[in-house]
């Protein structure tokens, strides 16, 4: 056998064992590339993004490329699960660690954090003190309430009050002598932040954005924050939800540079993770982190009707969330505010969903029905294509199978006295 053909079988065997069968950085499987600098097999789309890092990773294909003997002999030694034990050794809780179906911009970050950044090797804490500072600050292009139009604001974090503020008026000439925690800084200060007082902080804030009243105080409690780059119609933009006066709102902001959101992204799960740790004192940081992000179970537009079923049907944006179990609607995608929610709950409590005739359905231009009874009342939605209506019941289904926690009690109390 050829030398090249038999390097390139020990790879193919290499690739199979436990921890190589995954790509180091976003976990798909059968990965088919290698970062012969690094010791890690990636899966293609992973592999773009090393090329981008040359003075630290260099890639090859297991399959298709020439590899000398060196090279092979030097993955055999590595390999992803020994890489993991270096670059991933001090992973903070709060850091979100991207999977294969993440946007872009978090896999991107997350590869240039562990490689290049070298931020979780246990070499210094430096960036970590940065996501977990008491305040957090970065400037950001945040869509207007009424209108398709990006302005820049500046947002604050604290981890004094769990809140986020935000302030619409960005003063960019103004100088940054005392800006301790704003990022720009932070790449090039080796400054301990313990010895900056915090009302130095508040001044300089406020002598940046010239504005002493926040457009909004937005509580960690309710807090949620998501990338949506496809919606946003950006590669970095994030959607920050909020819940105020019992109705669910949204923000829609990006940056140009794809470290500073996703910073902003992880200093929002730090700040979260260090509010429900405040709220829950027996349970350990491990145990809350499926709490800090909570992902859409299913989002898109269906048609709908009123609570006679004889009202004009109307074409309405949906999310469904899990973690909070409500269904909310939109007039369009990038609403700041919901037109309505709906609790869901379990089956024991009255809660259930099922295909509908399009005969139930007068005036609505899709055919593919959905029945959603809660105790209150029945809703039919109406989707354009089959597909979407299957995706939305087993979405429903989902979350009428997950028992209720005393907080969804609570929820769901709260949303029927608003009514």
């Amino acid at each position: 056998m050829a030398t090249s053909e038999r390097n390139n079988k020990i790879l193919l065997d290499l690739v199979q064992q436990p921890g190589n069968n995954l790509c180091a950085d976003c976990g798909a499987p059968d990965p088919d590339w290698a970062s012969y600098t690094l010791g890690v097999f990636v899966c293609l789309n992973c592999s773009g993004m090393h090329r981008n890092l040359p003075a630290v990773s260099k890639v090859k294909s297991i399959r298709l490329d020439h590899w000398e003997d060196s090279l092979v002999e030097f993955m055999q030694e590595n390999g992803n699960s020994a890489a993991k034990a270096i670059f991933e050794k001090c992973v903070p809780v709060f850091f979100y660690q991207p999977q294969q179906k993440d946007c872009v911009v978090l896999k991107d970050q997350w590869i240039r954090a562990k490689y290049e950044r070298r931020e979780f090797t246990g070499e210094n804490i430096y960036f970590q003190k940065v996501y977990s500072a008491e305040l957090f600050e970065a400037t950001l292009w945040k869509k207007g309430k009424d209108s398709k139009q990006f302005f820049k604001s500046t947002f604050l974090l604290s981890q004094k009050d769990f809140t986020l503020r935000y302030f619409i008026k960005e003063d960019v000439s103004s100088s940054s002598v005392i800006r301790p925690f704003s990022l720009q800084l932070y790449k090039h200060s080796s400054v301990d932040s313990g010895q900056i007082p915090l009302f130095l902080i508040f001044l300089n804030h406020l002598i940046k954005t010239k504005s002493k009243v926040p457009k909004a105080v937005i509580n960690m409690k309710d807090l949620n924050a998501v990338f949506q780059p496809e919606k946003i119609g950006h590669a970095t933009g994030l959607q920050i939800s909020y819940v105020d006066d019992e109705r669910s709102k949204n923000l829609f902001v990006y940056h140009e540079d794809g470290q500073v959101i996703v910073s902003f992204f992880n200093a929002i799960r730090a700040t979260r993770l260090a509010y429900l740790l405040k709220k829950n004192p027996t349970l350990q940081e491990k145990d809350l982190k499926h709490q800090l992000t909570a992902h859409c179970l299913k989002e898109g537009y269906m048609e709908k009707t009123g609570p006679t079923q004889r009202e004009p049907f109307k074409k309405r944006w949906f999310t469904l969330c899990s973690m909070n179990r409500k269904l909310l609607y939109f007039k369009s995608p990038l609403d700041a505010t919901e037109l309505g929610a709906v609790f869901i709950g379990t089956e024991s409590h009255g809660y259930s969903v099922s295909e509908t005739s399009s005969r139930n359905a007068r005036g609505s231009r899709w055919r593919c029905g959905i029945s959603l009874e809660t105790p209150e009342r029945q809703f039919v939605f109406m989707c354009e294509q089959e597909q979407e209506q299957s995706e939305w019941i087993m979405a429903f289904r989902k979350v009428i199978s997950q028992p209720m926690t005393p907080e969804d009690y609570s929820n769901e109390a709260n949303l029927r006295r608003g009514k």
